[in-house]
């Protein structure tokens, strides 16, 4: 077995993740390489010290670039605030390294394809961390798709729900609340909620042609946790959008942080000639179906359990019956990605992936503004 020293930057709640995967992948899955947890990269010395011995990292640094720099260095995971990952990425691809980087990919499209070019143009391995694609019941829905079970698809309608900023006296930027700071996130809940709807619709029923959409900031400014000072608040609070699949199917997006006692609903249903499917983030390993072929007298929509060895990932935990959690999906993700490296074959979504749910992005908020129908493409 090959070990592949990993270089994270970021040790926040992604951090966290990320580093919980790398830990666990070999114990599940057969692999030809092994993650080794080579080094943390945070600014703060005290604190990356501090992640470092809890997940059990062997060196710290203070500065990507640094990271970067070493020789002992095989992947570089990119788990910081979206204002550095166009920058981190790029400086990583010339230096030959593996990139895995959180979603967004970047801060726009154009940012996204200046990384895009970067790592074609070094032909080093890349994917962006979208995990709900490696939820199993999420999985399946793709597998039921491709086969044809559900014919035809008509319609689109997904919708992740918050309710985490609804208090004015909540501040923007600084470690803790960075997503509220449009000069660090990029977007609001565009990019932060609405970029994994639209990265699984992407996966599931294929590319956006064109979108209308409304966004609004409810809180107009907010005290900024570096200086103190209220300052506007440049991000959405909420966005919706009608969507044209290029097969023509028809959408509905929807993402707010203003939706009292909503913590994380994420849902999709997708309707098709013979079938529908729906899933929710809450019952994150069932999958609901109706399929109108059934006979009519159990005509209905089932429940599927999705623990069974015959379902996506699952051969690899525990007897059918027992489910899994948010956390194995990023698990997932990395054996993926190393499957992907035994096997010669780049495995989505990569940054190219990322750049067309970027695309999606920067067409919401065009959109928003000028009132018209945008393109994607």
């Amino acid at each position: 077995m090959k070990n592949l020293n990993v270089g994270i930057v970021g040790y926040g709640f992604m951090g966290r993740t990320h580093s919980n995967a790398y830990r666990q992948v070999n114990n599940f899955f057969p692999l030809k390489h092994r993650p080794v947890l080579k080094a943390v990269c945070g600014r703060d010395a005290e604190k990356v010290k501090a992640f470092a011995d809890n997940w059990g990292y062997e060196s710290v640094e203070t500065d990507w670039r640094k990271l970067i720099e070493r020789k002992d260095i095989d992947i570089i995971d990119i788990a910081t605030p979206n204002n550095l990952h166009a920058e981190i990425a790029i400086a990583a691809a010339k230096a030959g390294k593996m990139i895995l980087c959180e979603k967004p990919l970047a801060l726009n499209a154009a940012e996204a394809q200046q990384i895009v070019d970067a790592v074609e143009k070094a032909k080093v391995p890349n994917m962006v961390w979208y995990n709900y694609r490696r939820i199993p019941a999420i999985a399946l829905a793709k597998q039921l798709i491709d086969e044809g079970k559900l014919g035809k698809i008509f319609h689109y309608r997904a919708k992740f729900l918050q309710d985490w900023t609804i208090n004015a006296d909540v501040p923007q930027g600084g470690a803790g609340t960075w997503r509220l700071d449009v000069n660090v996130a990029g977007s609001g809940v565009t990019g932060d909620l609405l970029a994994h709807c639209i990265d699984t619709a992407l996966w599931l029923n294929g590319s956006i042609d064109k979108v209308t959409a409304m966004t609004e900031t409810f809180v107009k400014e907010r005290k900024h946790t570096e200086t103190g000072k209220m300052q506007k608040v440049g991000i959405d609070d909420a966005a919706a959008f009608l969507a044209r699949f290029s097969n023509g199917s028809l959408a509905t997006f929807e993402s707010t942080r203003y939706a009292r006692g909503h913590k994380a609903l994420y849902t999709f249903e997708i309707n098709g000639e013979h079938a529908s499917l729906s899933w929710d983030l809450h019952d994150l390993h069932r999958l609901q179906m109706f399929d109108h072929r059934d006979p009519g007298y159990v005509r209905g929509w089932r429940s599927i359990h999705v623990t069974d060895g015959d379902q996506p990932y699952m051969k690899h935990w525990w007897v059918p019956g027992l489910q899994i959690g948010y956390e194995e999906s990023f698990v997932h993700q990395v054996a993926d990605f190393l499957k992907g490296l035994e096997d010669g074959k780049s495995v989505g979504p990569t940054f190219k992936d990322g750049l067309a749910t970027d695309k999606v992005t920067d067409a919401v908020l065009k959109s928003a503004q000028t009132g018209r129908w945008e393109s994607c493409q």
